[in-house]
């Protein structure tokens, strides 16, 4: 089975025995629970794609380890073709969900891992490469959801890993036996836990000779013993409890993050990708960032594409879709949404082959286009929230609305124009504070900022990388001045 639908994907979170913490109690299962049902729908939605003819191109791909044709999620990127080509699938499930979707993590993490695990057995003559291929071989054949997790704790940022008062506030080695390693510690901000069958870890930072038991990366399924986790807090987050879908802005779809705990894990030899090599964690580390980099050149501008809509439709309801100002508004929003596009687009177009065999982004325009995505979604919510009005944070609730005594009040008096039905304003304003204030928030606005790492994280690379030398002996040239001795 190498392509799942999206209702068996269902059944298969349904059938795992994930251990999750939310409010203080154990929730049976992410596939039943309300709040966490939508962030499935989300991940649902990358297996209904895969199944329709007309985007198989974008959604899936030929594995080139079977030859079977797997879902994109699953692919190891043979071209720069294949790298634009998961921008585009980015977008276009950001456009269908309007929320995070999920999977683009342990895609990124694949292909990190798989360069980085065959130069470390190029160096080391371990068999991590051989190990990872097995490991991917079975998510291709199963379809499965893998979680990447590279953020730890940190606990305090001024101090090593390995200097740290509690040493589990980085995921680290407890015990190697002769069958695998035992491994303690926590990631967080693990995006779709929840909606997961596996969990891929790797190190979170550069690591020196004596952070020899945090340079680690694994796999192990997400119910495996020891394994648990603690849902996240959002914004609005019970509005999905509540009867209605108006109130919740995104009515069907959304994201979820947590803090995923590894009380004591055992993993087996078979299922390491990296064992205390630490100076392949600097490696491993920034091949990812690099590729979740480009992956928000993606998302990012597919969910902006639907709050561009929502804020020219609010315009339109408001009646005032020909005012030059509300015009240039959304051409603003347009030209900055298409500018991370492009920035995702250059980097996948200027990739090159890693000494594995697969492609790799340009890492100076991977980084580039994320330190935009720290920006420009901020702008282009202002704006939305512009164009929506007020109205978007104050109006009543959709139980107001039912309401037989209050109802006709909230119909008639937050009207706009008089042939579009009050509950439609309504339904699009909260639509947009689902995106820029609410849990959609955390998947656009907020994680914009934080997500593959702070934007200073992308200015050290971009410093590292912009050939600063190389630019200032153009300079000289064009002017004749000699090089410095």
């Amino acid at each position: 089975m190498a392509l799942m639908t999206g209702e068996q994907y269902v059944e298969s979170i349904r059938a795992l025995h994930t251990r999750i913490y939310m409010f203080g109690k154990q929730i049976a299962n992410a596939a039943d629970d309300p709040i966490l049902r939508p962030s499935l729908n989300s991940v649902k939605m990358t297996y209904d794609l895969a199944q329709d003819p007309q985007y198989q191109d974008l959604m899936t791909a030929t594995s080139h380890l079977t030859g079977e044709r797997i879902n994109r999620f699953c692919h190891i990127h043979q071209s720069p073709d294949d790298l634009v080509k998961k921008v585009n699938m980015q977008r276009l499930l950001g456009q269908k969900t309007g929320a995070c979707f999920q999977r683009c993590v342990g895609l990124d993490a694949f292909n990190a891992v798989y360069a980085t695990a065959y130069e470390v057995d190029k160096a080391h003559g371990t068999h991590y490469f051989e190990n990872f291929e097995k490991f991917l071989r079975y998510v291709q054949e199963k379809d499965l959801v893998v979680d990447g997790a590279m953020t730890d704790p940190k606990g305090d940022r001024s101090v090593a890993p390995h200097a740290q008062a509690d040493k589990d506030l980085f995921l680290r080695v407890v015990e190697r036996r002769p069958d695998g390693i035992v491994v303690r510690g926590a990631k967080a901000h693990q995006t779709g836990a929840s909606n997961s069958h596996e969990i891929l870890v790797m190190p979170t930072q550069a690591m020196k000779p004596e952070d020899k038991d945090y340079a680690v990366a694994f796999s192990v399924p997400i119910d495996a013993d020891g394994v648990f986790m603690i849902v996240g807090r959002q914004s609005c987050d019970t509005r999905k409890t509540e009867p209605g879908t108006m109130d919740r802005g995104n009515p069907t779809f959304g994201g979820m993050e947590a803090l995923v705990i590894f009380d004591d894990v055992f993993v087996p030899n078979d299922r390491i990708f990296l064992n205390g090599e630490t100076e392949f964690a600097t490696v491993l580390v920034e091949r990812f960032a690099s590729y979740h980099r480009q992956s928000y050149g993606g998302c990012k501008v597919g969910v902006g594409d639907v709050l561009i809509g929502a804020a020219a439709t609010a315009a339109d309801y408001n009646g005032v879709p020909k005012a030059s100002h509300i015009k240039d508004k959304l051409i603003e929003m347009t030209h900055l949404n298409e500018t991370l596009y492009c920035c995702g687009v250059a980097c996948s177009a200027a990739g090159h082959m890693t000494e594995a065999g697969n492609c790799m982004v340009d890492t100076l325009l991977a980084n580039v286009c994320k330190q935009n995505v720290t920006r420009y979604p901020y702008e282009i919510a202002r704006l939305a929230e512009d164009l929506a009005g007020g109205l978007m944070v104050t109006c009543p609730s959709e139980a107001d609305l039912r309401d037989p005594e209050l109802g006709p009040y909230v119909d008639k008096y937050l009207k706009g124009r008089a042939d579009v039905p009050t509950e439609d304003r309504l339904r699009i304003l909260r639509l947009i504070e689902n995106l820029t204030l609410g849990a959609a928030a955390v998947g656009y606005r907020t994680e914009s900022l934080h997500g593959a790492g702070s934007p200073q994280a992308q200015r050290i690379i971009i410093s590292r990388q912009s050939d600063l030398e190389g630019k200032k002996k153009l300079a000289k040239d064009i002017v004749g001045l000699k090089e410095d001795k």
